[in-house]
């Protein structure tokens, strides 16, 4: 008998004697108690929506004028660190120079920051006394601190991790002789990039751009921190809902579960990739 067939019979009876096996009776226990953790806040924030007054609470002012600022510079925020994320990945993953371990290090800090942190950070750097901020002020009269531009860039240092982790991871894993069979053929460095590498990693590369837009969605630490929490001009999604807590639940009720709905679109539309990985 080929050795190919035996080897698919004996995993074939690996997975089913791991299928028969009783698990752990405190492993079932734990795990149900987790499952329970995770579900629990959101069958109560089920219980609360006012679902015939839902349509009308999602059209008040306030609501409209945070969805519109939330989309608006969310998608900013993305599109802007994919100009700046996507090269800085792509440097982590095909240059080896000196302090490359540091510079990731650097990349990933955000991730396990305080976000208040990052926005206390930004403001001393970009605010108008700051050492960035205070000549780009005396230079140009631009104000990032309480604008749009700052809620725009807090996002952004809040979610770019996550594009640069996962375009370096693919950019890691790619068979690097696609591109040079390309370059053999004659096509230059950006040619290559644009024909070759940008399509073979598009999977990965979109999967980031929505963890990114998703993240800069629910960003509020960094915001409030650097940006203010002004009806209009800078108060997104999450802050709306930390101001109504206190002045309208039910808007508070409304905007959550908005923000549960695109978080649950999110996890679909990367379903398709997580199964892959598994």
């Amino acid at each position: 008998m080929p050795t190919e067939g035996l080897g698919s019979m004996s995993d074939g009876t690996a997975s089913r004697r791991r299928g028969t096996r009783r698990p752990p009776i405190l492993l079932v226990m734990l795990g149900g108690f987790g499952l329970l953790f995770l579900l629990i806040p959101l069958m109560g924030l089920l219980g609360e929506v006012a679902w015939s007054d839902l349509p009308e609470l999602l059209g008040r002012p306030v609501v409209v004028d945070a969805m519109r600022l939330s989309l608006l510079s969310s998608v900013a925020a993305t599109l802007l660190a994919a100009v700046i994320g996507v090269p800085l990945a792509w440097l982590l993953a095909k240059v080896d120079f000196p302090g490359r371990s540091l510079v990731r290090g650097l990349v990933l800090l955000p991730l396990v920051l305080p976000p208040v942190v990052g926005g206390a950070a930004l403001l001393f750097a970009l605010g108008r006394r700051g050492v960035v901020g205070g000549p780009l002020h005396d230079l140009t009269g631009l104000v990032l601190p309480f604008s749009i531009w700052g809620v725009v860039i807090a996002a952004t240092f809040v979610s770019m991790p996550f594009l640069v982790i996962t375009v370096e991871g693919a950019l890691t894993a790619l068979d690097d002789r696609y591109e040079w069979a390309g370059a053999t053929l004659g096509a230059g460095r950006w040619t290559v990039l644009r024909r070759v590498t940008l399509p073979l990693i598009a999977p990965s590369l979109g999967a980031g751009l929505i963890l990114t837009w998703a993240r800069a969605l629910g960003e509020f630490g960094a915001t409030i921190t650097f940006a203010g929490n002004l009806q209009g001009r800078t108060q997104t999604l999450p802050l709306a809902v930390f101001v109504a807590l206190e002045s309208d639940r039910a808007i508070a009720v409304a905007l959550s579960l908005l923000m549960v709905l695109v978080a649950l679109a999110v996890l679909i539309l990367l379903r398709n990739r997580w199964l892959r990985s598994l």
